[in-house]
């Protein structure tokens, strides 16, 4: 198993969570994005830089999905990708996407859009807080935990 993540967006808080659990869980973690990011050394943590454009790193990061890897994102329609591919899908607030809910996650976010398109202003998403980032600490523990003890 690895972990990939959707890195041009991604808060800076979850990618320290991250790289210390690649550290400690000593697993194989990935970041792409579209910008040179900084790293700290580790065998366990690589960072690859994409071409600029619309859905790029999303792109490459489904072409090197293998099933059980874990994707961090907040992108939905990557996130449907990702579990098509068997694939786990987790957003920087702790929420994992799941195949029962992706459907209407997918809905909403394209309601929204339209809404958006529309010149409807529908907000944002709320500012990121101490318990999300508390949130995705423990689910990514446990997961990492559960796949652990499947080995």
């Amino acid at each position: 198993m690895q972990i990939w993540v959707d890195a041009d967006a991604c808060p800076a808080v979850i990618k320290e969570i991250l790289f210390r659990a690649a550290e400690r869980w000593q697993i194989h973690t990935t970041l792409i994005a579209n910008r040179l990011l900084r790293t700290p050394p580790s065998a366990f943590i690589t960072a690859r830089q994409v071409p600029g454009g619309f859905d790029v790193a999303d792109a490459r990061i489904v072409q090197e999905v293998q099933p059980g890897d874990l994707v961090i994102t907040a992108d939905i329609p990557l996130a449907a990708q990702v579990l098509a591919k068997d694939g786990h899908a987790l957003n920087p607030r702790g929420e994992f996407y799941t195949p029962e809910t992706i459907h209407e996650r997918l809905s909403v976010r394209n309601f929204l859009e339209e809404l958006r398109g529309s010149g409807v202003q529908t907000g944002g998403p709320a500012a990121f807080s101490q318990a999300d980032r508390k949130a995705f600490a423990d689910r990514l523990d446990a997961f990492l935990q559960r796949q652990q003890n499947r080995r």
